[in-house]
């Protein structure tokens, strides 16, 4: 598969909320056989993963989804399909409590799960034959990010990564995303957070308080009620920086795409971190949205960012067997030695 061309954003959808809103809910998402599985977690609770199943030892794709996302969002069934395709297989694990039914323990997810990340990269990898490849999409991208840079060289279990439209600096999302028109997402985010909270509250009594969840009227209110205290932070503003990625690019040794249009509402792109390791793309186009990135001509296409995820992947293997090709010399030695 060629890399497709720098993205640019179709005449007739501009702006980075038109971007970001009209390929979730106005452009068709293909048709992707799941199959699930649930696995029991080590702290007692669940995970349910929905595979697409390729042909034995071509690569796995995992690819963890973004804050109230699953596999049925746009940019998942989008690149499933894409590797559904070439025979691939993949996995979407959904995070605690988004596979349609309430997790078990007294916990959700956050952006900075890289313990949940290693659990699962982990088990996918003790049963993948061929390359394992994992994506991360907004939430799921800076906590991808956040175990790529803590687990360093022990990373190199996955053999290439992508994130899209990972909120890199959590503070300064979070700001973008309390006021004019972002708070449209943050209004549908909460309007599923919350009847979410009120079932944990129902399992386990006294977890938070009820009236300072219903009072929360910004993603800083809800996290500093909710995801902070629950994931062991001390308040919103110790986990929007402790669990930001942008602190851990320099740390990241596997071969690592960072997609960013600079017109993303959710983080923008002055905020953008200018430096990363070696091993880490960084690729801010000017246009895209947030996890948008539509194509062709109305009623437009999701098929760009499957394809630039994918051809990464297919970039990243390629370099790896050229730098282990062996040269002349080892040639000429290898046959010496019969």
């Amino acid at each position: 598969m060629p890399l497709p061309l720098p993205y640019k954003s179709p005449l007739w959808l501009p702006g980075g909320h038109l971007q970001t809103m009209y390929p979730a809910v106005a452009i068709a998402r293909p048709a992707v056989a799941y199959r699930r599985e649930r696995w029991e977690a080590p702290d007692g609770d669940f995970v349910d993963v929905d595979f697409v199943d390729g042909e034995p030892g071509k690569p796995l794709v995992v690819l963890f989804h973004g804050l109230e996302g699953s596999s049925a969002s746009h940019y998942a069934r989008a690149l499933m399909a894409a590797v559904a395709v070439r025979g691939w297989s993949g996995a979407v694990p959904h995070f605690r409590g988004c596979s349609g039914e309430p997790n078990r323990a007294p916990r959700f997810y956050h952006s900075g799960d890289a313990g949940e990340i290693d659990w699962i990269v982990r088990r996918l990898r003790a049963r993948t034959e061929g390359k394992l490849y994992a994506a991360g999409v907004s939430l799921g991208g800076n906590a991808l990010l956040r175990w790529l840079g803590e687990s360093q060289r022990q990373a190199g279990i996955v053999d290439a990564a992508v994130a899209v439209s990972a909120p890199l600096d959590l503070a300064r999302g979070g700001e973008s995303l309390s006021s004019g028109l972002n708070m449209v997402y943050t209004r549908m985010f909460l309007k599923t957070l919350k009847p979410k909270c009120l079932a944990k509250l129902a399992q386990f009594p006294g977890l938070f308080d009820r009236d300072s969840l219903m009072a929360a009227r910004d993603l800083y209110a809800f996290d500093n009620v909710v995801t902070a205290p629950l994931h062991g932070y001390r308040d919103t503003d110790d986990y929007w920086h402790r669990a930001s990625a942008r602190h851990v690019l320099g740390d990241i040794t596997v071969s690592t795409l960072v997609l960013n249009a600079r017109n993303d509402p959710f983080l923008p792109g002055i905020y953008l971190p200018k430096t990363a390791s070696r091993a880490v793309t960084l690729e801010y186009p000017e246009h895209g949205g947030h996890v948008g990135f539509a194509a062709g001509n109305p009623p437009g296409r999701l098929d760009w960012l499957p394809r630039r995820i994918l051809g990464f992947f297919d970039a990243a293997q390629a370099t790896f067997q050229a730098t282990r090709a062996p040269g002349a010399d080892e040639l000429c030695e290898a046959a010496a030695h019969g």
